[in-house]
């Protein structure tokens, strides 16, 4: 510890030792987000051939042993010799620290792989790595282990990187493995993951991969991606809700012959617009009684057709495509093939704008960006410049239309949340060497790429939104009544949201006052109890614990928001009171974190009537009070179907039983007629709260030690595109689907269940 600090303590990592010693630098992590990261890079690099147009066909495998596959028909990495380097282009690329075709010389003009690391970086990480090129008819190959080349002998298993491996040592060199027809090209790599660098429990998210495969098809139209996962899955996989494609299980003892033959199946999914998926199941030619799920991604209509995927909400304006061009000179390092190194120079960039962009009914944003197919999730300069000019142009049709729209001096100003409210947007751009911040690529930095997205988009907006065609001036018309609305329910909800906090003693309350308040401030305990009826309150005062639990009743079906503007929501009383006692606000100014009790509890009577005030409310939470759904703090209330009073014998007291349902009635009578116990008759069925005592409703329904509670969540994304489908089915302005929904669903009622 005393000893002096000099230059014997400084250490040189050469090559890819400083991967290897600092994997985090270069992939973020070593879980699955890393992992998954390093894939990322082997298929941007594939991605990029198709960018260029160099490449129509990408597929990715899953293997049972962990490694992972990325095939390309581009045209393959070079395989002669770097000049001045005396390495294989093949090598160069996997061993070399910022080596590659993206750093100019013509090869690439937009690509996502920037640094020259990607693939150097995969191959220090993985405990062996493949490679193979498709060129001049010849198939070459190049193995390595932990970065440094060589041969693999692997037995008549199959490839393993615990093959016996013999490194090149005075000279490394491709060999040839097979012959291809001379117009075929491509690269093929298969890895697997270091499990001295990687942690134990990292894995591949298919889910995750299907979703950045399904972005990267919208966004290059006509390129099909194939994810093939190896891996064991059950006899049976289910049908994903979010793809709504058909899927086939061919028999497992189909050999791989057979299977050729029958030339995958293919069945066309959802359409949007012109972009098709297609999802095929098949049977396994490696395992028996496994099944790969095989699905292809496939699309025409770009930008256009993934905006109207992402979006959830039925459509306020129809999908709006803005495309331009711009460029901006910058000084730039730049390779001198004469004196043989890099030397600053003045370069022209130019920059590819491609929107897309719809205005939903909901209040939600959802913005994705990319630049040059690489999604940024921090957004950047392409955002900002998007949001600018959509925030100008929209303020300036306000102000246009301002008599029309009953908008004076007084009100204020539309902000960018007005205008972002219900709006789904995809911002792409392509042009050579974007800075991004850091290796992961997260958010763009080029600077003047702001002012051309924001020109482009001011010029092909304007000229929409000023459109004099009668459908286009009727959606202008739309889109700005919203855009109002939204600013005039911005300034309410900020109104109801400061009159809605707690009030100290010395402060008069302004809260509703049929509200039963807690004397609890405690989040994590207290419970607000929506309670149908005033007949039901009376009890559940009784029932209740006053310390956490507090109790507001509300008369009968409260207004249907999936209909109602959001000005007529907030003159709404009992709306209104809901949202002020939860006291978070409301729409796109909801802020859970003042929300004033912890659970949410939806109390209706087990009729039609309650279920349909519960549907009522769900709908008010889902629409404009979203994250107390997703964080699993809105509950239903389980309150008991029947009541069986037991007779006493001998020393047995008389007991009661509650039952919630059906099936378990039936149940529980059938044990008391095996055990010899009588019961009266006819069983008690309750129909509403107000039908209970006190210590009945206490036990069966609030009491926390013997309730159950109903927790109302969304886990993923699919259940969010289900729910938002399901709500505006069943309370949404169309008849006709509802009715039908209606019509298809009664053969399913059983009339001996309904009480009349």
């Amino acid at each position: 510890m005393n000893e002096a600090y000099t230059a014997r303590h400084l250490q040189v990592l050469e090559g890819l030792e400083a991967v290897r010693k600092r994997p985090g630098m270069y992939i973020g992590s070593t879980d699955s987000r890393g992992l998954m990261h390093c894939l990322w890079e082997i298929i941007d690099n594939a991605v990029d051939e198709a960018l260029e147009g160099h490449a129509s066909e990408i597929t990715i495998e899953l293997f049972d042993d962990g490694s992972v596959a990325v095939h390309d028909n581009g045209r393959g990495i070079p395989i002669d010799e770097v000049p001045g380097v005396g390495l294989s282009g093949v090598e160069v690329v996997y061993t070399k620290l910022h080596a590659g075709g993206k750093f100019g010389g013509g090869s690439y003009t937009a690509s996502g792989g920037l640094h020259g690391v990607g693939a150097s970086v995969v191959n220090a990480l993985s405990s062996r790595l493949d490679v193979q090129v498709d060129r001049g008819g010849k198939t070459y190959q190049m193995q390595f282990r932990r970065g440094e080349p060589g041969r693999f002998t692997d037995p008549s298993s199959g490839p393993s990187p615990r093959s016996s491996f013999e490194a090149f040592t005075e000279s490394s060199q491709l060999d040839v493995v097979g012959k291809v027809a001379k117009k075929r090209t491509g690269t093929h790599v298969r890895y697997w993951a270091d499990p001295e660098i990687f942690l134990a429990s990292a894995h591949f998210s298919y889910d995750e991969l299907a979703a950045r495969v399904r972005q990267t098809a919208f966004l290059i139209p006509g390129l099909a991606i194939t994810i093939l996962d190896n891996r064991h899955l059950p006899e049976i996989v289910e049908e994903s809700p979010a793809e709504s494609a058909l899927q086939l299980v061919l028999p497992s003892s189909q050999d791989e012959e057979d299977f050729e033959d029958s030339a995958l199946v293919n069945f066309e999914g959802k359409d949007r617009g012109e972009g098709k998926a297609t999802l095929a199941l098949a049977a396994s030619s490696e395992k028996k009684g496994t099944h790969p799920r095989v699905q292809t991604f496939h699309f025409e209509g770009g930008t256009r057709d993934f905006a109207e995927f992402l979006a959830t909400d039925p459509g306020v304006t129809d999908t709006l495509r803005l495309v331009g061009q711009g460029s901006f000179e910058e000084n730039a390092q730049v390779f001198d093939k004469n004196s043989g190194s890099l030397r600053t120079k003045s370069v022209e960039r130019h920059v590819d704008v491609d929107v897309a962009l719809r205005w939903g009914t909901g209040y939600g944003t959802n913005i994705e960006s990319f630049v040059n197919i690489i999604r940024t999730p921090g957004g950047g300069t392409h955002q900002a410049g998007f949001e600018q000019a959509l925030v100008k142009v929209v303020r300036g049709c306000v102000e246009t239309n301002a008599r029309k729209l009953k908008v004076t001096a007084k009100d204020p100003k539309i902000e960018k949340d007005d205008v972002l409210a219900g709006l789904t947007a995809v911002v792409t751009v392509r042009l050579p060497e974007p800075q991004f911040e850091g290796q992961t690529k997260e958010i763009l930095g080029t600077a003047p790429v702001r002012a051309i997205v924001a020109a482009v988009v001011e010029k092909e907006l304007s000229a929409i939104l000023s459109s004099t065609k009668r459908d286009q001036k009727t959606e202008t018309s739309r889109l700005l009544e919203k855009v109002v609305a939204e600013m005039r329910a911005r300034v309410a909800a900020r109104m109801h949201k400061e009159i809605s906090r707690r009030k100290n003693a010395l402060e008069s309350s302004t809260f509703p006052a049929k509200l039963a308040d807690c004397r609890s401030e405690d989040i994590e305990r207290t419970e607000l109890f929506i309670v149908e009826g005033d007949s039901a309150l009376g009890t559940a005062r009784l029932a209740r614990s006053s310390e956490f639990q507090a109790l507001l009743p509300i008369r009968g079906k409260i207004l249907n928001v999936q209909k109602a503007t959001p000005a007529d929501i907030l003159k709404n009383a009992e709306v209104a009171s809901i949202i002020q006692v939860v006291g978070a606000g409301s729409g796109r100014t909801f802020d859970i974190n003042a929300a004033r009790y912890g659970k949410v509890i939806m109390m209706t009577d087990a009729d039609v009537d309650g279920a349909h005030i519960r549907t009522l409310l769900l709908t008010l939470f889902f629409r404009y009070m979203r994250p107390l759904v997703e964080a699993g703090r809105v509950y239903a209330a389980v309150p008991p179907l029947h009541r069986i009073e037991v007779a006493g014998s001998g020393s047995k007291k008389r007991e009661y039983i509650y039952t919630y349902s059906e099936e378990q009635l039936h149940r529980e009578l059938a044990k008391l007629e095996r055990r010899g116990r009588r019961y009266k008759d006819p069983i008690q069925r309750y129909k509403g709260l107000g039908e209970m005592d006190a210590h009945q409703l206490a036990e069966t329904t609030m009491d926390p030690a013997h309730r159950t509670l109903r927790r109302i969540q969304m886990e993923d994304e699919q259940a969010l595109r289900e729910a938002e489908r399901m709500f505006e089915l069943l309370m949404g302005n169309e008849v006709a689907p509802r009715r039908d929904f209606i019509v298809g669903e009664a053969v399913h009622v059983d009339r001996g269940k309904i009480d009349a």
